[in-house]
């Protein structure tokens, strides 16, 4: 319906346009007849701002730019509803909406750049790179025929070059080692991961991290469950960390997953939104086991729509912070010119009838400060520091008291970790050394015997010698470990100096395995997935 309205406003509106300008009695009365339908069709505030539009368009100084006036007034008035509203100019449309398909049309790597060199990380298996043979850590010298090193190695670059209709060709010129190489490859459909990590713990504990909630999301999580089942897994980790969200009909069917035949997920209302259900079938592939789910500040939208569900069915165990909030819906209207519109249209409650939407009529810029004020306020350290009203207190399916009104609380809080960081360890980051490391190591142990797959890099990994050979690397680039004075106790810097060790291991294994491997090497460390290891452990004996 609202489609069908925005096209009739157009059409009035380009007929009033139209009439601008034209000095014709014939002229005047269509200009007449123009005026009086728009009077007719259009609410007070909409006249009002079809009249300010042609009186600038006819009356103005010089020619005024009405592709840019009409994009500047949509964004004015979207600053007026919730923060989640959202106009989409045409020519973001396709980036925007890529990581919720699923898939783009491209070449198939990921990419880091380093020394104003674009280098590649990842090479997507089956993808068009992979079919011509192109390497992790090659290095972009051209793309068809346009230099990119130097000041030419930006992402954007990148995206407008590689990216392209499915079917056309790139030519890239690569560096490999001393090597010069040329590929011509053909675009293709490239598929963006919902679930990156997947792994077995131990015998019985399987992991999965959930990225985002896209259309290949729950197929993705099947086949992990699948895999880690064959593994002999019983219990679960769910990692939705960071995770932002995603559709609402995914984030229902991935609920789905871990719930018994008919239950409740969620629901969605709003002023013209009927109340629609939406309830588990017998297809989940997780209905049994224990569940721990890992959630915090980050994670939003779909993600509390699982969070919520598990924790209102008594179903696992949330282990984390609060969540971040969102428990409003949008919906997608394309507009003419290829733009698109996301309007709030309901909200969504979890089963047991929490809306956990946190306010945001303090405005946007208020609302998007939400971690400074969580941090000022203790919340992030302690979990008694969040005060919220007996009206907006629940009730699960066993009776335990969950509360809605800004986010899902956890079962079992985390703090956030206030170890400082030492002198060298920011000097490391801050000058990018970390990364130029692990390309820089990755590239030279390619193939390397000891390192020839993930377990064995692990097992050998001493006999490697990566962290004296970093810290020879970070001296070349003016960080010399032994001058930097140390003002801190010798405990905070014993704990960066392993930490940092930690990073180094997790990017190189990265570099050379692949996407995932980073967070196999970090999780002994992760105090989230430690708690839900102790957990699981607790309920198996």
């Amino acid at each position: 319906m609202l489609t069908k309205s925005y096209t009739r406003h157009l059409v009035l509106l380009a007929l009033v346009l139209l009439a601008v300008g034209l000095s014709t009695p014939a002229a005047a009365q269509r200009k007449r007849n123009a005026k009086k339908n728009v009077e007719e069709t259009v609410l007070p505030g909409q006249q009002r701002l079809l009249e300010v539009f042609n009186l600038l368009n006819s009356e103005y100084v010089t020619d005024p730019n009405t592709d840019k006036l009409s994009e500047t007034a949509i964004r004015a008035m979207f600053t007026s509803l919730d923060p989640h509203s959202i106009y989409i100019p045409a020519k973001d449309v396709q980036r925007t909406n890529e990581s919720l398909q699923g898939n783009f049309d491209g070449v198939g790597i990921t990419f880091s750049i380093l020394n104003d060199t674009i280098c590649v990380g990842e090479v997507i298996a089956g993808g068009p790179s992979e079919k011509v043979g192109m390497l992790p850590g090659d290095k972009f010298l051209s793309i068809d025929d346009i230099k990119c090193t130097g000041d030419s190695a930006k992402q954007d670059f990148v995206f407008r070059h590689l990216r392209g209709k499915k079917g056309t060709r790139v030519i890239t010129k690569m560096l490999r080692g001393s090597d010069t190489l040329v590929f011509h490859i053909t675009r293709d459909k490239i598929p963006i991961h919902s679930i990156e990590v997947y792994f077995m713990e131990d015998d019985s504990i399987g992991y999965i991290s959930l990225l985002r909630f896209a259309r290949t999301s729950v197929n993705e999580f099947r086949t992990a469950i699948r895999e880690l089942k064959s593994q002999g897994m019983k219990s679960l980790i769910f990692d939705l960390r960071g995770n932002s969200g995603g559709f609402l009909d995914i984030a229902s069917g991935m609920a789905n997953e871990f719930l018994e035949r008919g239950s409740l997920i969620v629901y969605q209302e709003g002023r013209n939104v009927p109340r629609q259900n939406f309830k588990s079938n017998f297809y989940g592939t997780f209905r049994e086991g224990d569940l721990v789910v890992l959630v915090d500040e980050n994670s939003a939208s779909a993600s509390e729509i699982v969070s919520g569900a598990v924790q209102d069915w008594d179903r696992g165990t949330i282990i984390g912070r609060r969540t971040f909030g969102k428990g409003l819906v949008q919906r997608m209207f394309p507009l003419a010119d290829g733009g698109q519109v996301r309007i709030t249209t309901a909200r969504y409650y979890t089963p047991s009838g929490r809306c956990i939407q946190r306010p945001y009529d303090k405005g946007t810029a208020d609302y998007n400060n939400e971690y400074t004020k969580r941090y000022k306020s203790g919340e992030l350290f302690s979990m008694d520091s969040i005060h919220l009203p007996d009206s907006l207190k629940y009730k699960t399916h066993s009776g335990r008291v969950v509360y809605g009104g800004g986010g899902i609380m956890p079962d079992l809080f985390i703090p956030i970790d206030t170890t400082p960081a030492s002198k060298y360890y920011q000097e490391c980051r801050r000058k990018g050394v970390l990364n130029q490391f692990s390309q820089y190591y990755a590239d030279r142990h390619r193939g390397d015997t000891l390192a020839a797959t993930f377990e064995q890099f692990l097992a050998n990994y001493e006999l490697l010698k990566v962290d004296s050979v970093f810290d020879a690397f970070a001296a070349e680039k003016g960080i010399i470990r032994d001058s930097i004075q140390e003002s801190q106790p010798d405990s905070v810097v014993a704990f960066n100096d392993h930490f940092l060790s930690l990073q180094i291991k997790g990017l190189v294994a990265d570099r050379l395995f692949g996407r995932g491997h980073y967070y196999r090497v970090m999780k002994d460390e992760d105090k989230f997935y430690q708690a839900a290891l102790r957990r699981l452990r607790e309920r198996r004996k």
